[in-house]
């Protein structure tokens, strides 16, 4: 998978230098789409003072670049990325960042929401959220389960 990176990381990322790079060196490209997920600072009613990201190092890796291959599948795409943080996060703090290239606008806007749907209902992440009550394991979305559906 030469033209994917999957990266699971504790640092923080760079959007301006991930798109020059994602971008480089390839004419073909008429259309990046990028999408930056970050800490919320309420979660269902409740404050959120930070939350720790777990994951399964091996088996996410896994699970991503099966995303990934199910969205090439689908639409022609030249580069993919995918950055998700692990570790303590704060409000305001990035979390993940997908973003794809392709020759038009259409396929990358599509490619980059299914991918991000898949990535938040399939892969192996785990989220602690820290609020004034004490830390609390966050439970899947019914509205993440339901945006995976609708690629089905």
């Amino acid at each position: 998978m030469q033209n994917d990176s999957i990266r699971i990381q504790e640092q923080d990322f760079d959007l301006t230098t991930e798109v020059k790079t994602l971008r480089k060196g390839d004419p073909r490209v008429g259309a990046v789409v990028t999408f930056v997920g970050t800490v919320r600072d309420m979660n269902d009613g409740s404050q959120v003072k930070g939350m720790t990201l777990e994951h399964y190092p091996g088996m996410t890796e896994k699970s991503l670049e099966e995303i990934i291959k199910q969205a090439r599948g689908r639409w022609d795409l030249y580069k993919t990325l995918v950055t998700h943080r692990v570790g303590t996060l704060l409000p305001e703090d990035q979390i993940v960042l997908v973003a794809v290239t392709s020759a038009h606008r259409g396929e990358a806007f599509a490619a980059c929401e299914f991918i991000m749907d898949y990535l938040k209902t399939a892969a192996p992440f785990w989220k602690k959220e820290e609020t004034p009550e004490g830390s609390k394991w966050v439970d899947a979305r019914v509205t993440d389960d339901a945006a995976m559906a609708r690629w089905k």
